[in-house]
């Protein structure tokens, strides 16, 4: 089994969401104690925006692009190289301004590339990351879940779907800026519906 773990959080070692989703990756590796593990963590190590001169390296043919643009675009392989290995991904997502962080959003931009993560038929979009396992972390520092205040998991469900990944389970730690009380029962919480997915 390969396991690729991306963190989003720009709070590194304080991280609510980080430290959600490596529960999530122990209970994977308790077992599949051979499990490969690979972390990319795009909150203390950002993936470049897309910008236009990144969009002018990816639609300049490979045979044209200057060292500069190959570079860029080798950046972005690196990623779709990661989520391409995994049989499961684990996405450690804190909430900021009721949406992902920009650090999230620039990894999806680098892995949704037209006729290799999706490409578009007769019949629409196909995603091509299929066959994944996702398990997505969520930190909020308030109480949101099921909701019309959360944005988050409508967008990822969406999003990881058009690249082919649809067997996605959520877990939630909410309320974390509601006191020390509400924050150790969000932890404690989250950790059951853990051990219950993998029971």
């Amino acid at each position: 089994m390969n396991i690729l773990q991306v963190n989003s959080s720009a709070r590194a070692a304080a991280s609510a969401s980080t430290r959600l989703a490596n529960s999530i990756v122990e209970r994977l590796r308790a077992d599949n104690p051979g499990a490969n593990l690979v972390v990319r963590d795009v909150g203390s190590n950002p993936h470049p925006v897309l910008d236009e001169a990144a969009l002018g390296a990816l639609f300049t043919p490979a045979e044209q692009r200057t060292p500069a643009q190959a570079a860029r675009v080798a950046l972005d392989d690196v990623l779709i190289a990661e989520i391409q290995a995994a049989d499961v991904v684990v996405l450690g997502v804190p909430m900021y301004n009721l949406g992902v962080p920009a650090q999230f959003k620039n990894w999806i931009d680098a892995i949704a590339r037209a006729k290799v993560t999706f490409q578009y038929t007769a019949n629409g979009v196909e995603g091509l990351l299929k066959g994944k396992k996702v398990y997505v972390a969520l930190a909020r520092g308030g109480k949101y879940r099921g909701t019309d205040w959360d944005a988050q998991v409508p967008y990822l469900k969406v999003v990881l779907g058009f690249l082919g990944m649809t067997d996605v389970s959520f877990f939630y730690a909410e309320g974390l800026a509601m006191g020390p009380e509400a924050e150790q029962q969000a932890f404690a919480e989250a950790q059951r519906e853990i051990e219950a997915a993998f029971a």
